[in-house]
């Protein structure tokens, strides 16, 4: 310092590096360092050119996140190597990576593998010392199966091209590390050639492999830096006259001040700050240039904008596969360098569980190997093997079953199981991705997606009833229009007789006199009889004439023609279109009754998910399912599907596996939606280098084509589907049968037998009376009316029998006010006596003529006026004389 230092480039030592910084600091000299900062917080005067340990992480971040790391064994050699990367370990990039972190030393290299391998941990992050690489190395061969394809190393050196990978070239090892220096770059191969001509350290700096270490590389770009510093702030000096130039003191009365630089000579002692230290730092920190790492630009002192170039190890050597630039993160330029589609020699164990149409053993009992097995997933793998490059023997799972979690043994089962204990490499079969298994196995991406669904029994047709034609309308409907039906026609009945307007003369002949009588043509049964001609569009020959009963009519005209039309509306659809009873519709439905049963299959995740589901109405589902004696659950997706077909029973399948069963049996339907959403995916260890080149492989083959195409052929175009179009169709345009419109005729007869039931009692009555008047016997009376009533070839004219020949005119007429006794006409208490004979002679015909007009007169005299209808009524009757 007392020699005029204007700036202290290094050291590389942590300890004594923050020791120098301290001086500068304090005696404001520019600090040029080339090392590992782990100090997040910026420093005065120091001007680092090594990047960040925060960048340097992010860099790892953004790497394990596109490998897709899960379980990641870090190991440290240093004692701040933990220090390094605890950003790393406490922010991982997922949060399901597991992290498991050890130090070791050289002596314990392979100590620490062999428990890493123990572990089943696959992806390594090595941060050791450079100098102690070759012994790693080493241990890395050494111990048995950590040197092939499955492990996957990641170095924190930047001089990774330095090291002797030779060993490691021929096993398809994963070794991968980031380097700052871009020996390609035509400018570092010119400064490199120049570095070499220095005797006599030029060949210590280069190595034989002609690579820079990153130590001197960083050294270099200091000088570099501080030279373009130093140029700036020249450039932008004000010079004053020679020998003007003052001291640090600067006398009063000397030249004007001036920005050039001054060296001065700095004590430790004194702690006099240099004057110009700080505008030299200050031009340092803001210059940029290209160096032998790169673009280098500062910000508060520390690197950004960094540029690391990504190297994997790849056919004997390492090569740049793609770069990492910080605040854009990794960019893979070579993707084949990690899922490469060069085929290995590398045969994998693929268990699988036997299930249509996924995994099917073919008839042939010769076949052995892989050709015994055809299906969806067979077809597959094979695409997958031909696109990844492996080998394979397909295996059963022996217990039949995917994978269940027991909470009780803390066990799993099925494939899951065999993955867990690594004696499987991959899982291919129509299994379930969950959060339950992806904890413990690893899961590719999905090549399909599905749910699950309801399958049931087709609704059987509804039963044809003789009565079919009444369907259209609802019970209730059929008993409003009954009520309907009595309320307008006694409403009628009573308007008609209230309205005067209803009440119309009726000629009367008597004696030459024609005495006014009024008649109401809606007695209670005519009104009936217009209420129901109406209601079946016939009419009755009756027409109300009052505006109330007028009104009554039009009402009940409109609601006819409203109920008419919506029945001859509807009729159609019920008697042509076949109709299905369905008692269920949805899973709310199944679970709200208990006459049907439903259950799953055994240790699938379709039963993982009604366990552990958190809906009110999938738990009581489950609880059902779990009370449920005899058992619900199936062990076979056949087993469900026959349950189905006997009848009473609902399958919770996934609705792949119920798509297959609907298309190839017309009687199984689904019944409602989809519960939920999920997809099949290849299983893999935890792990394991295949899941992601798997991955890769299905998203392509999803892209062309290939697995929709593969669906197709073992969903719909095996021969054996269903054709459903022939049965809708016949359903849309059936016959109609007897069994649809039987009822009618049955109305038909009953109405028939019904009018001759009535006629015979209007007959027997009508004879008995005129037996009794005529004092005939019953059967002599009968027999003469049935002889001229069967008569089919006789007059349509027949002789009144016993009727009075003076009268057989008159019609039964209301007049109101009267009160007339039918034996002897009495009129208001005067009597009026009329003697019949047998026989009809003149003086029996005058006696009559004289009754009827003794009535007649009293009758015409007895009422004035309209008739009003709070009067008594009676009808007037005449006894006709007997024969």
């Amino acid at each position: 310092m007392e020699m005029g230092v204007q700036a202290v480039f290094g050291p590389t030592d942590p300890l004594l590096g923050a020791h120098i910084q301290s001086i500068c600091e304090a005696l404001d000299v520019p600090h040029l360092e080339a090392r590992l900062d782990m100090e997040p917080h910026t420093r005065e005067f120091s001007v680092n050119l090594h990047p960040s340990q925060h960048l340097i992480n992010t860099a790892f971040k953004d790497l394990i996140t596109f490998l897709n790391w899960t379980r990641v064994a870090i190991v440290y050699e240093q004692e701040h190597g933990l220090f390094k990367l605890q950003e790393l370990v406490k922010a991982p990039p997922n949060t399901r990576t597991d992290m498991y972190i050890r130090q070791t030393t050289p002596a314990t290299y392979r100590q620490v593998l062999k428990e890493i391998r123990q572990k089943d941990i696959f992806k390594l992050i090595v941060d050791t010392n450079p100098r102690h690489m070759s012994s790693f190395f080493r241990a890395v061969r050494s111990t048995s199966g950590m040197n092939d394809h499955r492990y996957h190393y990641m170095f924190t050196t930047f001089d990774m091209e330095t090291l002797d990978l030779e060993d490691f070239s021929y096993n398809n090892v994963n070794m991968t590390a980031f380097r700052i220096v871009d020996a390609d770059d035509p400018g570092v191969k010119e400064a490199l050639r120049q570095m070499e001509r220095f005797a006599p350290i030029g060949h210590h700096i280069i190595n034989s492999s002609g690579i820079i270490q990153v130590e001197p590389a960083l050294m270099y770009d200091s000088v570099q830096v501080f030279a373009r510093g130093l140029l700036a702030m020249e450039a932008a000096s004000v010079h004053g006259p020679p020998g003007g130039a003052v001291g640090a003191g600067g006398a009063a009365g000397a030249a004007p001040p001036t920005t050039s630089l001054r060296s001065s000579n700095l004590s430790c002692d004194l702690e006099r700050p240099w004057d110009d230290g700080l505008s030299l730092y200050n031009y340092i920190n803001t210059a940029s240039t290209h160096g032998l790492t790169g673009r280098i630009q500062f910000e508060h002192g520390k690197r950004a904008h960094v540029k690391l170039d990504l190297l994997k190890l790849k056919q004997a050597k390492l090569k740049r596969v793609g770069h990492w630039v910080s605040g854009k993160g990794v960019n893979i330029t070579d993707p084949t360098a990690f899922y490469g589609q060069q085929r290995t020699n590398i045969t994998l164990v693929v268990m699988t569980r036997q299930e249509k149409p996924y995994v099917m053993l073919k008839e042939d009992r010769n076949l052995t190997g892989n050709a015994r097995f055809e299906g969806f997933c067979i077809d597959l793998l094979k695409w997958i093997a031909g696109q990844v490059g492996f080998h394979y023997a397909i295996r059963l799972v022996p217990d039949h079953m995917y994978g269940v979690y027991d909470p009780a043994s803390k066990q799993w089962n099925g494939i899951v199981r065999e993955l867990v204990d690594k004696r499987a490499d991959l899982a291919v079969a129509s299994m379930t991705i969950n959060y339950a298994r992806e904890s413990v196995i690893d899961f590719t991406k999905p090549f399909m997606n599905l749910g699950i669904g309801i399958l049931f029994k087709v609704p059987t047709s509804q039963p044809t009833r003789l009565f079919s034609f009444m369907n259209p309308l609802a019970v209730e409907i059929w008993i409003y229009v009954l009520a309907a039906y009595l309320l307008v026609s006694f409403t009628l009945f009573v308007m008609a007789r209230f309205s005067p307007y209803e009440w119309n003369s009726v000629p009367h002949c008597a004696m030459g006199r024609t005495p006014e009588v009024v008649h109401n043509q809606f007695s209670v049964s005519n009104s009936f009889w217009f209420i129901t001609g109406t209601f079946l569009r016939q009419g009755s020959g009756l027409n109300p004439k009052a505006t109330s009963t007028r009104i009554v009519g039009g009402i009940w005209w409109f609601f006819t023609l409203i109920i008419i039309s919506s029945y001859t509306a509807n009729l159609a659809a019920f008697l042509t279109v076949e109709r299905m009873i369905t008692p269920i519709e949805n899973a709310a439905d199944l679970a709200d009754q208990m006459e049907i049963s439903y259950g799953t299959l055994e240790g699938g995740s379709t039963m993982t998910f009604f366990r552990d589901s958190k809906i009110e109405i999938y738990q009581k589902m489950w609880r059902f399912m779990e009370n449920k004696k005899p058992s619900v659950f199936v062990s076979t997706y056949e087993e469900g599907v026959k349950r189905v077909l006997q009848g009473n029973y609902a399958f919770l399948m996934e609705s792949t596996m119920l798509d297959y069963a609907v298309q190839r049996d017309c009687n199984l339907t689904q019944i409602g939606g989809l519960l939920d959403s999920k997809g099949y995916g290849i299983a893999t260890p935890k792990g394991s280098p295949w899941r992601d080149k798997i991955s890769l492989a299905i998203l392509e083959l999803q892209e062309k084509g290939v697995i929709q195409m593969l669906y197709d052929k073992w969903w719909k175009n095996t021969g054996d589907v269903c054709n459903r179009d022939d049965k809708n169709k016949e359903s849309k345009a059936s016959a109609l049968g007897i069994e649809n419109i039987g009822g009618v005729f049955v109305v038909l007869l009953c109405g028939l037998v019904l009018a001759i039931v009535v006629a015979v009692i209007e007959f027997c009555w009508n004879s008995r009376k005129n037996a009794r008047s005529d004092r005939r016997s019953l059967c002599s009376e009968m027999g003469e009316e049935l002889r001229f009533a069967m008569r089919c070839f006789g007059p349509r004219q027949r002789p009144a029998l016993k009727r009075c020949n003076l009268c057989h005119n008159m019609t039964p007429s209301y007049m109101p006010g009267t009160n007339i006794d039918l034996q002897t006409f009495q009129l208001h208490g005067a009597p009026a006596t009329a003697s019949i004979m047998d026989s009809p002679t003149e003086g029996s015909q005058h006696a009559a003529h004289a009754a009827h007009a003794n009535l007649g007169v009293q009758v015409a005299h007895s009422h004035q006026g309209p008739p009003s209808p709070m009067q008594s009524l009676e009808m007037v009757t005449f006894q006709p004389p007997n024969s």
